[in-house]
């Protein structure tokens, strides 16, 4: 099947979904294969998977809680304004809750994983300041792309598996920003849409950007690291070598994951301090409470050594 053909399909399939979002939740409907119970939530959680036992997304983080999380993001001077909506992101999530996005565990649990996956998207496209209205938590989802990229993003030493399009940019696009061809390249493949010669759906397609920033979120993106979600929701086990970097499973993780020695093992930096505004926030908005974010160790990647840190520079020989 043509590329082409593959995205027609896949519009299709988030048309269907589109036209029934709205619809009653679906009775949830149990099996037993190979002695395991697997259930069937309808269109927001279908499949036969052990997940959809539990709460969809849309039974505990509904429309509204949407709203206050992101209030300020169809503001006047938001360049995004009318991009980013509640349906999209449980369109988008719908494709992820039968492996376990924000179905994994108890109410709690699933609560929590959903405020940690909105403070990172939040933080990552707010344009909130000081003393902005509401607050710099107030403002995630402003932006949907990098306003002035200073370069294009092409790393031609991929030019035999992801060689840059022509005429394609690959800066920042998207919920959790993707940069250069490789990611597009890479993502594209996984979402089975032509990010490489066309980076810019990203930017046109809400559903699209948020089901590229949750197959982030579920994907291990290094060698040797957990997916983010694993190491939220508790799936993850530290070896000796991770107990010995500091390195425990909790939000402070999804950090080092995401965003390595940008943010982590740098003490209680701004950058990192953000990040984690964001997440209390939500908590407290969604009504499960900052109290639940775990201590310092488990909130923070302060003292964190990253996965993969980059390789020192030589100094120049004399």
């Amino acid at each position: 099947m043509g590329t082409k053909n593959i995205c027609l399909l896949v519009l299709c399939l988030l048309f269907v979904i589109a036209s029934i979002v709205d619809a009653d939740t679906s009775p949830v409907t149990v099996k037993k294969i190979k002695g395991k119970k697997v259930c069937d939530q309808g269109w927001e959680c279908k499949g036969w998977s052990e997940y959809c036992c539990n709460l969809t997304i849309s039974q505990y983080f509904d429309y509204y809680q949407f709203e206050n999380v992101f209030s300020k993001r169809n503001s006047p001077v938001a360049q995004a304004a009318g991009f980013w909506d509640f349906k999209s992101f449980i369109i988008a999530s719908a494709i992820y809750q039968p492996l376990g996005f924000g179905t994994t565990g108890n109410k709690t649990t699933q609560m929590k994983e959903i405020a940690a996956f909105l403070a990172h998207i939040g933080s990552q496209t707010s344009c909130g300041y000081g003393v902005a209205t509401g607050g710099p938590t107030a403002w995630g989802l402003c932006y949907n792309r990098e306003m002035s990229p200073n370069q294009d993003y092409c790393d031609e030493s991929y030019k035999y598996t992801y060689p840059c399009a022509p005429g394609a940019d690959y800066y920042g696009r998207g919920a959790l920003p993707i940069y250069w061809n490789y990611n597009y390249g890479y993502i594209g493949d996984c979402l089975h849409v032509d990010l490489l010669h066309h980076p810019e759906y990203i930017e046109q397609n809400a559903t699209l950007a948020f089901q590229a920033a949750m197959f982030q979120w579920l994907t291990p993106l290094k060698k040797g690291q957990p997916s983010a979600h694993d190491a939220m929701v508790g799936n993850w086990k530290p070896t000796k070598n991770d107990t010995l970097s500091h390195r425990t499973p909790g939000f402070g993780l999804t950090m080092n994951i995401l965003y390595g020695e940008r943010v982590c093992g740098k003490g209680d930096i701004d950058d990192m301090n953000t990040i984690v505004t964001h997440y209390l926030y939500y908590l407290d908005l969604m009504g499960v409470g900052r109290e639940e974010a775990g201590a310092h160790d488990v909130l923070t990647c302060a003292e964190q050594k990253v996965f993969n840190p980059a390789a020192p520079k030589k100094a120049a020989s004399s």
